[in-house]
């Protein structure tokens, strides 16, 4: 039945290539793909059914160019001006009717 559905919608180019061969294959494209596009092996686990191990176990071949992602992320982070300073919100000067650490009130 699977090969009748591939011959029917297929071109012969493709259906003489291994695209698609069994019903696995798709399921194995679409995890592929979302890991590819950055979605997170938690959520892609969940959503096939697999442990996070046997995500990795079986798809961690397929990854490609993450290192290169990441790098780049914390490249970003680093950059000087690249985040908020740690306090921006807060004011400049204290609050007079704050007492200020050392001393007592």
């Amino acid at each position: 039945m699977w090969d009748r559905a591939r011959r029917d919608a297929l071109s012969k180019e493709e259906y003489a290539s291994p695209l698609a061969k069994r019903p696995y294959d798709l399921r194995h494209a679409c995890l592929s793909t979302w890991l590819n596009a950055g979605v997170s092996p938690k959520q892609v686990a969940e959503w096939a059914g697999n442990s996070v191990e046997v995500l990795h176990r079986t798809y961690e071949k397929c990854l490609v160019g993450h290192d290169e992602i990441a790098m780049r992320r914390i490249s970003d982070v680093l950059r000087p001006g690249a985040r908020e300073p740690i306090g921006k919100d807060q004011p400049e000067t204290a609050d007079d009717s704050r007492t200020r650490p050392g001393t007592r009130t």
